[in-house]
């Protein structure tokens, strides 16, 4: 059994695995809703919408594997089961069955916002400890914010 050794200390490594783990459960997340949006939206928009939730869903899912293999890098071991997405997600949950135009802009910009919001604080807690994954996270904030701006927008 091969492992990988970490160039973080301890301490560092700590903390950067948590917010890699938060990370990649919310990463998963996410793409999961935006593609069960992306199959029961409806309404007069329905094709641009969907089309947006492809773009997220390709976005989220890419991200979610560079967390993953940055945890890697660092010696961690990610989890991005269902079982544990399912049991650690913060996320909020669409409804089932069809759903708006409407309520579909009005969920993404609540979750983006949200996953933005820790994002932003895991920078804040990378900052001292590891400057690769807090690099990492700034370049998926970014793209987070312009997913965010092009829902909220259709507000």
């Amino acid at each position: 059994m091969s492992t990988v050794k970490s160039p973080l200390a301890e301490d560092a490594r700590k903390v950067v695995g948590k917010a890699l783990q938060a990370a990649l459960v919310d990463l998963i997340d996410a793409a999961l809703t935006a593609k069960q949006a992306h199959w029961n939206i409806t309404g007069r928009n329905f094709k641009p919408l969907h089309e947006q939730l492809d773009e997220v869903v390709d976005s989220v899912r890419a991200h979610s594997d560079s967390v993953a293999e940055r945890a890697v890098a660092v010696g961690l071991n990610p989890d991005g089961r269902a079982s544990t997405v399912a049991g650690s997600t913060r996320l909020p949950q669409l409804e089932s069955g069809y759903l708006q135009e409407d309520k579909v802009i009005a969920a993404f910009s609540d979750l983006l916002g949200q996953l933005i919001q820790r994002f932003r604080e895991r920078i804040a807690v990378t900052d001292d400890v590891d400057l690769v994954t807090q690099d990492l996270f700034i370049g998926i904030t970014a793209d987070l914010e312009k997913h965010h701006w092009m829902f909220s927008v259709q507000n």
